[in-house]
């Protein structure tokens, strides 16, 4: 961005990026309904944002930000290995539950090949967050140490990811989390 955008216009920019994005296809959404919405002109996010994929990518990026702070301040304290990979899972689910947008966007709307190949693609405290309870889980013996990390971080995301759709696509009957317990004892 080239200088500092209102605070407010920011805000409101936020909250229209997520309604757009959220209930549209990404190839179908545009800047012209985001603009309206926000009651920004289209020139100032171009200027700021220079594309309607950095829009969305600096606010996405914003968003797992937060997550990442939450699972940071949570995994303090908990020494338990196990404890903190379901502690991990379950904020995962709480936060997309609570952001139902940004699951949305996310698993359902964002190409994520895009986003992965954009320079503003910034997830590495939070995968290394879950690489480190991972790696230290395989260091004490709690978990599997023949299976690479990597590996295993894809495999709890993609079921994440999975859980999430399903949970929107059978009509949100009941929280996301009600059963993370269970689904954490099957990841596990």
């Amino acid at each position: 961005m080239l200088e500092e955008l209102n605070p407010e216009v920011e805000k409101r920019l936020e909250k229209a990026v997520m309604k757009v994005f959220s209930t549209s296809d990404f190839h179908k959404a545009s800047i012209r309904e985001v603009a309206e919405s926000a009651g920004v002109s289209f020139t100032t996010i171009y200027k700021h944002y220079e594309s309607k994929e950095r829009l969305l990518f600096t606010f996405v990026n914003l968003w797992m930000s937060k997550l990442t702070d939450r699972i940071e301040d949570h995994l303090k304290g908990i020494e338990d290995q196990k404890e903190k990979l379901r502690k991990v899972f379950w904020l995962h689910l709480d936060y997309y539950e609570r952001n139902e947008g940004l699951g949305r966007i996310l698993f359902m709307t964002l190409p994520m090949k895009t986003w992965m190949n954009d320079r503003t693609f910034d997830q590495k405290r939070r995968v290394g967050l879950i690489l480190e309870v991972l790696k230290n889980g395989q260091k004490n013996g709690t978990i599997n140490p023949h299976v690479r990390a990597g590996i295993l971080l894809d495999f709890m995301l993609g079921f994440i990811q999975r859980t999430f759709f399903m949970w929107i696509l059978r009509g949100k009957q009941e929280p996301l989390t009600k059963d993370a317990n269970y689904l954490f004892e099957m990841v596990w």
